[in-house]
């Protein structure tokens, strides 16, 4: 589990089949072969370290779903240690589950911001609502507006700066992680039961209850 705040930038040092070497100096602080490293959100397995770098096993379910094989000798990756129990919660709860990829459809600065607007497939845009979460090449954001096909973030100074994120273009491919909450709600209601208006009127949050006793 992760929680989408990017710990540092990696560059990748070697590609093989299979197989992929990433140079580092934060997230190799305490790593162990066989942990868990977020790589632009993908979670991954340690299974070779150095001083100075560490490598992990890409299986071919990970470069379908995600942004993995398009990666060179030198580009750079967003990188993230798994949580630690009692550890602080900075952005939501990431499993490094990527769903599908999205494209950059369009960057607008907006004051010191930059707007992202992500066209997406529709099994990620389903579980996206505004001011919700999704992770971004592992990076936690809210969504500040949204439409059939894609939805924006807004990207601050200090995103664009620590992630790889600041480097990114109009029409390339990110990395996508919908909220697990909302997969359980949906998965609740599918079961028959589970999370209704009245369900949530109940726990005061929705006014459903208010108004059924009306």
């Amino acid at each position: 589990m992760f929680t989408g705040i990017v710990e540092e930038i990696g560059i990748v040092k070697s590609i093989r089949p299979g197989k992929l070497t990433v140079s580092a100096t934060e997230v190799i602080q305490g790593t162990r072969l066989g942990d868990s490293v977020a790589v632009n959100g993908a979670c991954l397995t340690v299974v070779a370290l150095d001083a100075h770098s560490f490598a992990v096993d890409v299986s071919p379910e990970t470069l379908r779903r995600t942004n993995l094989g398009a990666l060179r000798p030198g580009s750079t990756v967003n990188l993230e240690r798994a949580l630690l129990v009692g550890g602080r919660l900075g952005g939501h709860l990431v499993q490094g589950h990527v769903d599908a990829t999205g494209k950059i459809a369009s960057l607008d600065p907006v004051e010191t911001s930059v707007v992202a607007r992500i066209s997406a497939q529709q099994q990620v845009m389903k579980y996206v609502v505004e001011k919700g979460f999704v992770a971004v090449d592992g990076v936690s954001l809210t969504v500040v507006a949204r439409d059939s096909g894609s939805f924006s973030v807004a990207l601050i100074p200090y995103s664009r700066e620590h992630t790889t994120l600041g480097d990114r273009k109009t029409g390339d491919a990110v990395n996508l992680e919908a909220d697990i909450i909302a997969k359980y709600v949906e998965r609740l209601g599918e079961a028959g039961g589970g999370i209704t208006l009245e369900f949530l009127g109940e726990h005061g949050f929705t006014a459903s209850r208010a108004l059924s006793s009306t």
